[in-house]
């Protein structure tokens, strides 16, 4: 979606239009899930930080000055539910790791025969297992990343991180998962 049509969608929702608003939340819904449920976890609670996140959403819209992608707003958004949540509950956010110096491979690659299409579907059912046990930070900068194909530089307006920072920690969280996934799995049973 252009920034005229995020414009002009906003103002039917502002001006009262529901099936608008239904729109908006279509557009956004995969983004905010995915921010929310990687750094909650709880299926529940995750649903209901969504709806909050979107009344949040309602509330503002209308203030909303496209100073950034309205993406990157309604994930900021969703992020800071998820840390008010966390901190209220007294969940550890972030724990630092070893410096970096390693990325990770590519583990996912195009499967080609029926075999193939299964390990590769095992495969990421463990890496995303895998994902959900990182810190609270390293698994929301890989969903934004990877899954969300957020710029560092929308990352670190959504968490409030400078862009090196977001970097680092990309870097971080992959060597971690990397180190992760080979102490658990033999290298042959992660690469089909």
């Amino acid at each position: 979606m252009d920034i005229s049509e995020e414009k002009f969608l906003i103002e039917k929702i502002a001006s009262g239009e529901t099936d608008a608003f239904q729109s908006f939340i279509d557009e956004y819904k995969n983004l905010v899930m995915h921010i929310v449920f990687r750094m909650i976890g709880n299926k529940s609670v995750g649903e209901d930080i969504c709806q909050d996140v979107f009344l949040q959403v309602y509330d503002n819209l209308a203030s909303f000055r496209f100073q950034s992608k309205i993406s990157t707003w309604v994930a900021r958004i969703a992020y800071n539910r998820c840390i008010n949540y966390l901190e209220k509950k007294r969940l550890p956010l972030f724990e630092d790791l070893h410096p970096p110096n390693a990325s990770i491979e590519n583990i996912y690659s195009e499967p080609s025969l029926p075999d193939d299409v299964a390990e590769v579907k095992d495969v990421q059912l463990r890496v995303r297992e895998e994902i959900q046990k990182l810190p609270v930070q390293f698994k929301t900068i890989l969903t934004l990343y990877h899954l969300d194909e957020l710029s560092y530089a929308e990352i670190g307006e959504v968490m409030q991180l400078p862009e090196g920072t977001v970097k680092s920690y990309l870097f971080r969280a992959r060597k971690h998962l990397k180190e992760k996934l080979t102490q658990k799995y033999r290298k042959e049973e992660l690469h089909p």
